[in-house]
């Protein structure tokens, strides 16, 4: 069987989820406490994919990046050489989604071959104030797949990274 490794960058604002969405994607867990990310945390998770000549084996690097910290250079350098990216906003602050745009922009600037999947995250939150059809038409501008996400429940997290992983395999 093949493998392959692949670099996934998770951009968006600071406590979006980022982290959380890692963490419940590789061990299954969802933490409570909020830390902030300094700077970048690796992770590595396997998947097995179905592809027309066979199963592929997908082994995704996820660079968990800081969110807003004003260091625009160090950042570029981490986004260098991604294949993919998971733009995560948070439903509960409109700020996130239209900030979106900035990751992108960051992200094509450095890989511009990337390919971009968003997570519409804290999805079991009653406090939502972001509508679906702004999350869709964020999704559309960038012409990316959208999952509406849970951290915490799970929800749409595996089937989030198994889409990004086809899109960077197919």
């Amino acid at each position: 069987m093949k493998t392959i490794s692949k670099k996934v960058c998770l951009l968006g604002d600071f406590a979006v989820g980022k982290t959380s969405l890692v963490k419940r994607f590789v061990y299954n867990i969802f933490e409570d406490k909020y830390l902030s990310t300094i700077g970048v945390h690796v992770s590595r998770k396997a998947l097995s994919l179905p592809q027309p000549a066979g199963m592929i084996d997908l082994a995704m690097m996820l660079w968990d990046i800081a969110g807003n910290n004003g260091f625009e250079h160090v950042r570029s350098s981490y986004v260098r050489g991604a294949a993919g990216a998971v733009l995560v906003c948070d439903l509960t602050r409109p700020q996130t989604v239209d900030n979106l745009r900035d990751y992108v922009d960051l992200l094509s600037s450095v890989s511009p071959d990337a390919r971009l999947i968003v997570a519409a995250n804290k999805h079991d939150l009653a406090a939502q104030v972001v509508t679906r059809a702004e999350v869709e038409a964020a999704a559309r501008k960038f012409n990316a797949p959208l999952f509406f996400t849970s951290a915490k429940t799970g929800s749409e997290v595996e089937a989030l990274f198994r889409q990004l992983g086809q899109l960077l395999v197919g």
